[in-house]
């Protein structure tokens, strides 16, 4: 599974900079840039505490899903990449975060 690199401090899933989420939903179907897709599963740590040990497995996340279809990294709704960084300072929503990693095909 894909390394998910998380620099969003505030995310119930992220732990030292790693994504503990069993599944990670890269949104941003029409995106023609990184500022258009989003982490769909991020969840502000004020609002549902620490979250990082959710995972199925109790390890890093375990399923990601990508349905920015206009990425050169998205195949058939996987990302090809062996990591991605998911980033958005101070982010308070998902629609404030992105994939770093997105490339347009």
């Amino acid at each position: 599974m894909q390394k998910i690199n998380c620099t969003i401090s505030n995310c119930s899933h992220n732990k030292n900079g790693i994504c503990y989420s069993n599944k990670v939903d890269i949104g941003g179907v029409s995106a023609c840039s990184s500022n258009s897709t989003c982490c769909g599963s991020f969840l502000d740590k004020s609002l549902y505490s620490c979250l990082t040990s959710n995972a199925n497995s109790n390890s890093q996340c375990d399923c990601l899903v990508c349905t920015a279809e206009n990425c050169s990294h998205n195949i058939n709704k996987t990302c090809e990449l062996s990591s991605i960084n998911i980033c958005g300072n101070s982010a308070k929503i998902y629609t404030e975060t992105k994939c770093c990693n997105f490339e347009l095909s």
